[in-house]
């Protein structure tokens, strides 16, 4: 085994004595001082915040407007329907009642049974944890869906939507029998 040098740990102490005593010895009496002569230094900028502009409300002219509140009004502002909206052959009838069923979208609605009633095919559907029956004729989904036939395994819409250019245009769409899982 090798042996250090005698020197060399007499070198060390001298080197960290060295390197201690250039840190200097401060008193709390500096620190406060130096503390006091920054802070008269700064000085903050502030800015002056403009005055607020008077609150003018304004007044509603119900004349010949149409309510506000309506639920006709939310029904057309929900579907985008704008004033520039081209009539056409598959224009909605957009005053009429809506159903219930109408509320849901297409696909969390399912089809779980069809009965006959007074010799009419009536289709059973589920939404929300309710059963709902429909008829051909009736109204499901939230795209202005019309029943146009009812068969053993699926309900056949006619779907009204509007594109971008407001224009309306008709799709078919089915919903099937849901398989009831153990």
């Amino acid at each position: 085994m090798r042996l250090l040098p005698p020197f060399l740990p007499s070198l060390i102490t001298m080197a960290l004595v060295g390197f201690l005593s250039a840190c200097g010895y401060t008193t709390e009496s500096d620190l406060r001082s130096f503390i006091a002569a920054e802070r008269a230094a700064l000085h903050p900028v502030s800015k002056s915040i403009p005055s607020p502009t008077p609150f003018e409300a304004a007044v509603y002219d119900e004349g010949a407007k149409p309510d506000p509140f309506s639920k006709q009004a939310l029904f057309q502002f929900m579907l985008g329907t704008t004033r520039s909206a081209k009539p056409s052959i598959a224009t909605p009838d957009l005053l009429r009642n809506r159903t219930e069923l109408e509320g849901f979208p297409l696909d969390s609605l399912a089809m779980v049974g069809v009965l006959i009633k007074e010799a009419q095919k009536v289709a059973l559907v589920r939404a929300d944890g309710k059963l709902y029956q429909v008829k051909v004729g009736g109204h499901i989904g939230q795209n202005l869906g019309k029943v146009t036939k009812i068969e053993e395994t699926q309900i056949t819409l006619k779907e009204l939507v509007q594109d971008d250019m407001g224009e309306w245009t008709a799709r078919m769409n089915m919903l099937k029998m849901q398989e009831r899982t153990k």
